[in-house]
């Protein structure tokens, strides 16, 4: 079966149904340092969708286990954004990132697209399909994640459920136990293997200000791949801003 054309609907429709929305809104999505290593548009591939592990002309997949990550974009009332804007980036299988200063060490799995972006639509949903990350000199694993909606932005990072290296972790261990809920992937089975689900949610009017001194803001649904239904592609689509 060819995973990277199956539409994301096939496991979105698996997405938890929130109760109350006081109880959404109790907790924000902590924010964390975006790193040394966030790509700049000219260090990205012209492929930078939602599917990380195969590269439009790869002749193979990236290595590493192939995992899902998912979950909606809401608002302080619970209400799902739709139009928001979600990037991931993460270092390969081998742990070396999408950026010069990291790739000069040599080694970087080229087929891994290291960096990918997804649109949400009226139901808020995010998908990515990626690897699941890999440690990194000096830290646990983890993904990087901005997200970006009406204004609003949030840096943050996703890291594995009970990995031995989180709590010798500097960033992680500076979140409490409620925040570090809120960033943990915990993965159960998929119909495209181990999947996660973790939301992200955004305090209305907040900006966390996490951004590198290269970012520029780009449109969140204004492009026509924007518009088209969340689907795992290989054919060539039009770059995106930075």
């Amino acid at each position: 079966m060819d995973l990277n054309r199956r539409a994301l609907l096939s496991f979105m429709s698996a997405l938890p149904v929130f109760g109350a929305a006081s109880a959404v809104a109790a907790q924000r999505t902590p924010s964390a340092t975006e790193g040394p290593y966030y790509p700049s548009a000219k260090m990205r591939f012209s492929d930078a969708d939602n599917n990380l592990v195969r590269i439009t002309g790869a002749v193979r997949a990236a290595g590493g286990e192939v995992i899902v990550l998912k979950g909606r974009v809401l608002d302080s009332a619970g209400t799902p954004l739709n139009g928001a804007r979600v990037e991931i980036w993460q270092c390969d299988v081998n742990g070396i990132y999408l950026h010069t200063r990291d790739r000069s060490r040599g080694g970087y799995d080229d087929a891994f697209q290291g960096f990918g972006h997804v649109v949400t639509g009226p139901d808020g949903a995010y998908a990515f399909r990626t690897i699941k990350p890999t440690v990194y000199p000096g830290r646990t694993p983890h993904i990087h994640v901005k997200a970006f909606a009406g204004g609003r932005e949030l840096t943050t990072q996703f890291y594995l459920a009970d990995h031995p290296l989180n709590d010798r972790d500097r960033i992680y261990r500076r979140l409490g136990a409620a925040e570090r809920e809120l960033v943990t992937m915990r993965f159960v089975g998929g119909p495209d293997g181990p999947e996660a689900t973790v939301d992200i949610l955004l305090e209305a009017g907040r900006r966390y200000l996490w951004t590198a001194a290269d970012w520029r803001p780009s449109p969140m649904s204004s492009s026509a791949s924007a518009k088209k239904p969340l689907v795992w592609r290989e054919v060539q689509k039009p770059s995106t801003s930075p």
